[in-house]
C-alpha cells in the first residue's frame, strides 16, 4: 500500500533529537528561541513566536488582534476546521466565502461581498499555491496569512506569510516541516502583536491578570523543526519534481490538474473528477493506493449553510482526490500512483 502522506525524517533529526534529550533540556529554551529566529528570517518576517500547534498559532493570534466574543472573523469555506476552532474558542463568529475554483483559494470577490463589518480574515494559502495577498489587504482589515500549506512558496518575489499583519505555520508531522510530531507559529512584524502572543502562550512566572494558556513548544520538537528547515529547499524541489512527474503522466487523462507554477509547492497534488472523488478514492484504495479529500468536510456543511451559498466550494469538494505526494515517495511509486488513476478511469470511472 502507497501511503497518502509521511514525514520525511533522517539521521540528522534523530541526532538533533538526540543532543536535546541528552543535555536535559526539553521544554521551551534556547532551541525554540534559535528556531523562531530562523523560521522569522527564512519568511521574512521581524519576530516568530513558537507554540504548540497550528491551530494554537490561529488562537493566540486572533486573540492578539483583539479578536473576541461576536466578533465576525471571515474565512473560505474549503479548509480544515481548525480555523472554526479557533475562532469558536474565542466566542467569535466565522463568515464564510467560497473560493476560486482554479485556484482553490479564496475568492477575492466573494470575500470582498463579505467583508463588511469583520475584524479579521483568514487567508490560506491551499495546497501550497500562494493566495492573491494584495487582493485582501485592500479589504482594510487584519489579515493572517495561514501558512499551514505553504513554507517555502514564493510569489512575485515574497514568501507566502511574509505580507499579512499576522502569519501563522503548522509543523505537524506530514506537513512541509514537521517539529517532532506537533508545532506552530505566529510570524509578524508588530513587536506589539509579537509580545502579546509570548505572554499568552505561558503562565508561569506571569501574574494572573487574564487568561493565559500552556501553548509552548518544546525544546526537542524546536530542535527537529531546525534540522528541518535547512531542508525546506530539498522538500520542495522534490515536491515540485513529483507534481511534474504526474502532470506528465496526467496530461492526456480527463481530471483537472492542479496549475503549474505560480509559485506552488504542492503540499498537495489535487486532482478533480467531477462528482466522483469518493469512486476515485475507493478504485485507487482496491489498487493499494490511499488517497484522500484533501478537505474532510467544506465549512459550510458543519455550520449547515447550503451548498447553493457555496458552489465551487460544493463541486471542489465533490471532485477533489489528493494523490500521495511527499519528498520520499519514489518515482517509481508516484509512477504507480498514476498508472492506477489511468486504469481506474478507463476501467471503472468511464464517463456517462
Amino acid at each position: 500500500m502507497i501511503p497518502h502522506s509521511r514525514p520525511t525524517l533522517g539521521e540528522e533529526e534523530a541526532e538533533a533529537a538526540r543532543r536535546v534529550v541528552l543535555s536535559g533540556q526539553l521544554a521551551q529554551g534556547r532551541e525554540v528561541a534559535a528556531f523562531e529566529e530562523e523560521v522569522a528570517g527564512f519568511i521574512g518576517r521581524r519576530y516568530g513566536v513558537a507554540v504548540a500547534s497550528g491551530t494554537a498559532a490561529l488562537h493566540l493570534g486572533l486573540l492578539a488582534l483583539g479578536i473576541g466574543t461576536g466578533d465576525r472573523v471571515l474565512m473560505p469555506s474549503y479548509v480544515c476546521t481548525a480555523l472554526l476552532h479557533a475562532t469558536w474558542s474565542l466566542g467569535a463568529r466565522p463568515v464564510l466565502a467560497d473560493i476560486d475554483l482554479a485556484t482553490r483559494n479564496l475568492d477575492p470577490g466573494g470575500a470582498a461581498r463579505r467583508a463588511g463589518l469583520v475584524r479579521a480574515v483568514i487567508l490560506p494559502h491551499m495546497f501550497g499555491l500562494p493566495a492573491a495577498v494584495e487582493e485582501f489587504l485592500r479589504l482594510g482589515v487584519p489579515l493572517i496569512e495561514d501558512c499551514a500549506m505553504s513554507i517555502g512558496a514564493e510569489k512575485d518575489g515574497r514568501k507566502a506569510g511574509s505580507t499579512g499583519e499576522l502569519a501563522i505555520c503548522s509543523f505537524y508531522a506530514t506537513k512541509v516541516l514537521c517539529a517532532g510530531g506537533e508545532g506552530g507559529m505566529v510570524l509578524t512584524d508588530s513587536a506589539e502583536l509579537a509580545e502579546r502572543v509570548r505572554t499568552l502562550r505561558e503562565y508561569d512566572g506571569l501574574p494572573a491578570d487574564r487568561l493565559r494558556f500552556n501553548y509552548k513548544m518544546t525544546d526537542l520538537a524546536a530542535a527537529i523543526g531546525r534540522v528541518q528547515l535547512r531542508r525546506v529547499g530539498e522538500f520542495v524541489a522534490r515536491r515540485r519534481a513529483l507534481a511534474a512527474l504526474y502532470q506528465q503522466v496526467l496530461r492526456e487523462v480527463a481530471v483537472d490538474r492542479p496549475p503549474n507554477g505560480q509559485g506552488h509547492i504542492y503540499h498537495r497534488f489535487v486532482i478533480r473528477l467531477p462528482g466522483r472523488a469518493d469512486e476515485l478514492i475507493e478504485a485507487l484504495e482496491r489498487r493499494q493506493i490511499t488517497a484522500r479529500h484533501p478537505v474532510f468536510r467544506p465549512l459550510h456543511r458543519e455550520l449547515g449553510e447550503p451548498d447553493a451559498a457555496y458552489p465551487n466550494t460544493a463541486t471542489a469538494h465533490a471532485g477533489d482526490v489528493s494523490l500521495p505526494l511527499y519528498p520520499t515517495l519514489k518515482d517509481a511509486e508516484a509512477l504507480a500512483v498514476a498508472g492506477a488513476v489511468r486504469e481506474a478511469l478507463a476501467m471503472e470511472l468511464r464517463p456517462g
